[in-house]
């Protein structure tokens, strides 16, 4: 699944009013932290992740494993939030 720049900029304006939904502190992705993504997705199509306590490779890399253990799409990373978007089965 690979979003166009038309679709990513439609969810970057729907996701600028969402809130966090997940936020990673110092332990990284730990077992917890990948259920509660896991739980998310289930109900949220387009959420925010917060990413603290990492550095910019850090935070990049962990972007990459989630996105590859979920396989969900990075919309937008900016800071320390990351926009992802997860099609909801019908």
């Amino acid at each position: 699944m690979s979003l166009t720049e038309k679709q990513k900029r439609e969810l970057r304006g729907r996701g600028h009013a969402l809130k966090p939904v997940v936020s990673i502190g110092n332990s990284g992705l730990s077992k917890a932290v990948l259920r509660e993504l896991e739980l998310s997705l289930e109900h949220h199509e387009l959420m925010k992740v917060r990413i603290g306590g990492a550095d910019r490779d850090e935070r990049s890399r962990i972007i990459d494993r989630i996105c590859t253990a979920f396989d969900i799409e990075l919309v937008q990373a900016i800071g320390h939030t990351a926009l992802l978007y997860h099609k909801l089965e019908d």
